[in-house]
């Protein structure tokens, strides 16, 4: 059974994320679990999650976020920010959340999110690709 649709492509902030992180070599969008996500040859971008809460069995839900690939020497100055949650499924793996509702968003803080993202589960070719041109800026 599909997950459902769980966003509107007016959305805050996720028409400005399509075009950040769209710009990746070979980055493509498809829906998973119910929500727009950006991949590679791995997924490196969800837009929404959710976390756990203190409440057995229930969730909080983040529907305005960005859900990115984070390097462990990052973590725990990212986990210290208060507009950044462990998302449910995908923090064990690494991953964290930067809620959009929490303050006022700064897209270059996003793109460094995302690029930092990529380049953790894209292939070595494709960094390379993306540092050679215009020196990896976006």
């Amino acid at each position: 059974m599909p997950h459902p649709i769980m966003f509107s492509d007016d959305d805050l902030g996720l028409a400005e994320l399509r075009q950040i992180a769209l710009r990746f070599p070979d980055a493509f969008e498809k829906i998973s679990h119910g929500r727009p996500s950006f991949f590679v040859t791995k997924m490196f971008a969800m837009y929404g999650g959710s976390s756990k809460t203190a409440v057995p069995g229930t969730m909080a839900r983040f529907s305005h976020s960005l859900l990115v690939k984070v390097d462990e020497v990052d973590r725990a100055a990212l986990q210290r920010d208060g507009r950044f949650f462990f998302p449910a499924y995908l923090g064990p793996s690494g991953w964290l959340g930067l809620d959009f509702t929490a303050a006022k968003i700064d897209w270059a803080e996003v793109t460094e999110l995302v690029d930092a993202s990529y380049r953790l589960v894209a292939p070595k070719k494709l960094i390379r690709e993306l540092d050679d041109s215009t020196h990896g800026a976006l």
